[in-house]
């Protein structure tokens, strides 16, 4: 099955997420994330947050790897 074929990650499954610079600007659901069973997509500002951040929906806690 081919990465186009993959169905997509199930929004907020985990607690903790670590993103890269490439993945910025930082949403939550994540882009791969269905959003059918999920929350409205938020941006959070991790860069302007220390390189962490917390979704005001679902509590998801973002950490920006270098």
């Amino acid at each position: 099955m081919s990465a186009a074929e993959a169905s997509p990650e199930q929004a907020n499954a985990q607690r903790r997420y670590e993103v890269r610079r490439g993945d910025l600007p930082l949403s939550c659901p994540l882009p791969s994330m269905a959003l059918w069973n999920s929350h409205p997509r938020v941006y959070l500002p991790i860069e302007a947050e220390g390189g962490e951040s917390d979704c005001p929906y679902c509590g998801a806690h973002f950490v920006l790897l270098d």
